[in-house]
């Protein structure tokens, strides 16, 4: 960092139910690594990724620090990760494909941000994409929710590394908000995660990795502020 720089560091508190992915999310965005193995997260996990020259983010003299905080999914810990919200710039509420109760509260996870963080950036993020044969939600009744939230939607597999960008950051840098939050929810947005606009008929339960990895990157992009829509759908170019 040259001595006229400074850095900026971003928190981001990763929000759902247990056993959506939440901490498999932040394990392949920060080191690029996937377990099947899920270990019911006591308290909070806390893990950071430096934005630096070698992946490419700075804004202006700026460089960017992600800290990325996953808050326990159980209803138990609620008391012990409160104190976790404090100063958040931004959340990603996460569900799975495969639990429709995980879908159900995102609702009233955003109702606790609110609560605890006041108006900040959120995301919401289907994970599990690669389960689709076992799906117990519709792509309709997503995208529905997240209008009716105006919150934008991203689908992704982290199990598969679908729609997880490794290293590619530069597209942060387009958006040069000078409001941290807007920043993180773009950066976020555009480093890991990509929405797609298939429809269930498109991603049939048969597929394979190459065919579902082909829905997901079409070739159309839509490049919109995100603060100032409501469309849940976005295809990022890969």
């Amino acid at each position: 960092m040259r001595e006229d720089d400074y850095e900026t560091a971003i928190k981001v508190v990763i929000v759902g139910n247990g056993s959506v992915g939440k901490s498999s999310l932040i394990q392949r965005f920060c080191h690029g690594t996937f377990t099947s193995e899920y270990k019911r997260t006591i308290g909070v996990d806390f893990l950071e990724r430096s934005v630096n020259d070698k992946n490419c983010l700075r804004i202006g003299n700026q460089e960017i620090r992600l800290m990325l905080w996953d808050t326990a999914g159980q209803e138990e810990f609620g008391a012990l990760t409160k104190a976790y919200y404090r100063g958040a710039h931004a959340c990603i509420i996460a569900f799975s494909t495969t639990d429709r109760q995980s879908f159900a509260s995102v609702k009233s996870w955003k109702s606790k941000v609110e609560f605890e963080c006041g108006s900040i950036p959120m995301v919401v993020v289907q994970n599990k994409i690669d389960l689709l044969a076992n799906s117990v939600v519709s792509f309709e009744e997503v995208d529905s929710l997240c209008r009716q939230l105006k919150l934008k939607l991203f689908r992704t597999s982290v199990k598969e590394a679908l729609n997880v960008k490794e290293g590619l950051l530069v597209n942060a840098s387009l958006h040069d908000s000078r409001n941290n939050g807007q920043l993180v929810f773009q950066f976020v947005a555009e480093c890991y995660v990509h929405s797609i606009a298939a429809s269930e008929e498109e991603l049939v339960p048969s597929f394979s990795t190459s065919t579902l990895k082909s829905a997901l990157m079409r070739p159309s992009i839509v490049d919109t502020p995100i603060a100032k829509t409501t469309n849940t759908s976005i295809i990022a170019d890969k």
